[in-house]
């Protein structure tokens, strides 16, 4: 077994999904790895990481909507303000997604359903650039 290890550097405009199953595939053909598992982690507290629809737009348009009201900015109760309106409910959200994954790479490429895509969810307000660790084993 071979252990594969990269950092993807994602920048984000601010709160919302953004897709990145083609650079992960491409990190996979890279490598050369045809059969193993790639397993994704996310080193931020107020973003995360989803597998969700990716045909459809309004899909990821319905996700967004219900986390701003699942988790709304400027609550008069929120505490966790030191960084703006969307420090406490950025935290919240992350709360309730993911902040890793493992998905079985087959074929030499990421073993995802047919309307499936792995995104980050970014949840400030303002863009950052954020870190994804990617660790890949292959088997042999």
């Amino acid at each position: 077994m071979i252990w594969h290890k990269e950092t993807l550097s994602l920048n984000t405009r601010g709160k919302g999904l953004y897709p990145f199953t083609a650079k992960l595939n491409a990190l996979i053909q890279q490598w050369n790895v045809r059969e193993g598992i790639c397993h994704l982690y996310i080193q931020h507290t107020s973003a995360s990481l989803i597998i969700s629809e990716n045909y459809d737009p309004t899909a990821k348009l319905d996700l967004e909507n219900f986390m701003e009201r699942l988790a709304p900015e400027n609550q008069a109760w929120y505490r966790h303000t030191l960084e703006g309106g969307d420090d406490s409910p950025s935290h919240m959200r992350a709360m309730l997604t993911l902040t890793s994954v493992s998905i079985p790479v087959d074929e030499g490429k990421l073993s995802l359903g047919t309307w499936q895509g792995v995104y980050l969810f970014e949840h400030r307000t303002r863009g950052q650039r954020r870190q994804v660790l990617v660790r890949c084993l292959q088997v042999e």
